[in-house]
């Protein structure tokens, strides 16, 4: 009996031996290696051997946000650069143009990147390694940027002279008016100071924004309400061209703007001849030099 038992452990420890060598060979997803370097506001430069085979979506912090929450259903503004893995050529990017805007839903940004950038902070810098799909029939490297969508600069006193501005929860503002007649000249008043780049005459400048009545404080328009900031060249709006120059990235400023001058982003005729007071938040600015390329 004794060696019958003998010759079972023998046959447990063989059977043991092949499971284990098994589970050994069997095969594994290893994370892609993919370097990414360059500072916070800069293009990256994404550093890796071609052809990337990608097997998973594989999803990275180059280093975390220290800003507001993302929060889902929101609006999310962020830079990025995508590139093929497979020869490592650009595909698209943002930073020599201007950041995008998108909602972070994933209705508006697909299953891949709504994944990367739930649950996120302002400020971080991500990065996402896909396999084709969504659009792409090739492996793609995507680094992306995470942008405010309000102002984030220090407070500055305000003229009392001035109407008074508050904002809510989710960063619009909102106006109490004087009961004063109305500056005869335009007026420029920072209410946050940023640190960012600083506005140039021409600039391509991303904005949230709201439009108010003078006499009232009734709001005329806001990008707010539209839920997204938006980009366009200052010198379509003349007001704003004069106001918002060497303004630094991060401000909010008040524009009192007097009835001589063009409203320019917005159609509100009956607003002819009054005197209104946008609040606008810069949120990145470009030349348009570079949105040309």
């Amino acid at each position: 009996m004794a060696r019958v038992a003998g010759r079972r452990r023998v046959a447990v420890l063989a059977v043991l031996t092949l499971l284990l060598a098994a589970c050994g060979s069997t095969p594994t997803t290893a994370d892609p290696e993919v370097t990414v370097t360059g500072g916070p506001g800069d293009a990256p430069t994404v550093t890796y051997l071609t052809p990337l085979t990608v097997e998973s979506t594989h999803r990275e912090t180059v280093w975390p946000g220290t800003g507001a929450d993302l929060v889902d259903g929101g609006p999310v503004l962020i830079d990025f650069w995508l590139e093929n893995a497979t020869d490592a050529s650009l595909v698209k990017e943002s930073y020599s143009t201007s950041p995008t805007p998108r909602l972070l839903t994933e209705a508006d940004l697909g299953t891949d990147l709504y994944e990367t950038l739930r649950g996120q902070q302002v400020g971080a810098r991500l990065l996402q390694v896909a396999p084709g799909g969504q659009g792409a029939d090739y492996p793609t490297v995507t680094v992306l940027d995470v942008l405010p969508t309000r102002a984030v600069g220090e407070p500055r006193p305000q003229d009392p002279a001035l109407p008074a501005v508050t904002v809510t929860e989710d960063g619009s503002p909102t106006l109490v008016p004087t009961g004063t007649p109305p500056p005869a000249d335009l007026v420029v008043q920072p209410l946050l100071r940023g640190t960012g780049p600083q506005v140039g005459p021409g600039d391509v400048i991303t904005v949230q924004y709201s439009g108010f009545a003078w006499e009232d404080g009734e709001l005329f328009d806001a990008s707010w309400s539209r839920g997204l900031p938006v980009s366009f060249l200052l010198s379509d709006v003349q007001a704003w061209a004069e106001g918002l120059v060497d303004q630094p990235t991060g401000s909010q400023v008040m524009l009192v703007v007097p009835p001589s001058y063009p409203l320019g982003v917005t159609d509100a005729e009956d607003l002819a001849g009054q005197t209104v007071v946008f609040v606008i938040d810069i949120l990145a600015t470009g030349t348009p030099e570079e949105a040309s390329r």
